[in-house]
Order: structure tokens, then C-alpha cells, then sequence
């Protein structure tokens, strides 16, 4: 899997030589995740579920919860059983 960077207010993926990205802000130890976006050659590629399987670990591994602003990223989320206690 790609490597997860955070550039203070976005969580960023590199594939393909194309960057998938979450817009974020992180308040009071809660995730609130505002876009996710995976430039076209990437989509239906999974890079964006990948970036969210990303973020989600991280999350965990900091103790933080989530609140999906995004439409895709709530999506992912309910979807997801192995990320899904991660909602705040």
C-alpha cells in the first residue's frame, strides 16, 4: 500500500504518479474528514477506499474518532465493518 502522508490539514496518497487526497481538521481528539477526492485516472481504482483503510488506521492507532463530513467518506465508513467503530 501507498504511504500516508499528512500535511497538517489533508491526508495524502500517491498511486500511479497521481495523488488521492482527504481535506481534514482535527478537533477536541475527534477526525472530521471534509473531501476525499481521487483525481480521475485513479477512480474505480480503489485508491480512494485505500486512502480511507489508511486514515482509519491511523486514526485508530491515535485513539480518535471520526466524523465523516464527506459523503463518500460516511459511506466508507458504514460500509466498513472493520472501521466502522471508528464514527463518532
Amino acid at each position: 500500500m501507498a504511504e500516508l502522508r499528512d500535511t497538517g490539514d489533508r491526508y495524502e496518497m500517491d498511486e500511479q504518479g497521481h495523488t488521492s487526497y482527504a481535506d481534514y481538521r482535527l478537533k477536541d481528539g475527534t477526525l472530521y474528514i471534509d473531501y476525499v477526492f481521487a483525481p480521475p485516472p485513479l477512480r474505480g481504482t480503489g485508491a480512494s477506499g485505500r486512502l480511507m483503510q489508511a486514515i482509519g488506521a491511523r486514526a485508530r492507532d491515535a485513539g480518535v474518532r471520526i466524523v465523516p463530513i464527506c459523503g463518500y467518506a460516511a459511506a466508507w465508513l458504514n460500509r466498513s465493518p472493520d472501521y466502522r467503530d471508528l464514527l463518532a
